[in-house]
């Protein structure tokens, strides 16, 4: 296994395991409802359904800088108002982060691993794509830590 199979499995394994640290992400949301994941037990926190979404904007932006564009993320996409708490619209989240993360693991087996070293997009300041790659699975994992205590509240 070469390191971007490496890399690509571990993106994998944090949405749908087997997860070495614990509930894979998929686990997590199984039986999340909407009223749940709208929900916002602690005062001044983000909800689980508002973190789904931010992880799946972010594993987007990463995928977009693989593959050469500079998105800018605005507030609202970051971390947006959630109005439609239906099931449907609930369950058209989830699918959006499926695909997303899918996306992003097939972006990344894709790319020549001599990029790894290299800078994702080729401005100053940025970090390197491996770095950045290793960062978007931290990044899933603390808000998968997020999200298992909040459904704890809930």
């Amino acid at each position: 296994m070469n390191e971007l199979e490496r890399i690509e499995d571990q993106l994998k394994r944090v949405h749908e395991g087997p997860a070495w640290h614990g509930p894979n992400l998929n686990d997590l949301l199984r039986d999340v409802t909407p009223l749940q994941a709208t929900a916002k037990p602690i005062a001044n926190t983000h909800s689980i359904w508002e973190l789904v979404y931010h992880i799946a904007t972010w594993e987007d932006a990463v995928t977009r800088r693989l593959l050469g564009e500079n998105p800018q993320v605005s507030d609202e996409e970051n971390f947006p108002t959630i109005t439609d708490i239906s099931e449907e619209a609930w369950q058209k989240t989830l699918t959006r982060l499926g695909d997303v993360n899918k996306r992003l693991r097939e972006t990344v087996l894709e790319i020549n691993e001599a990029r790894l070293d290299e800078p994702i997009m080729p401005i100053e300041g940025m970090s390197s794509t491996y770095r950045t790659l290793h960062g978007a699975v931290g990044h899933t994992l603390y808000h998968a830590g997020q999200i298992a205590l909040l459904k704890k509240l809930c």
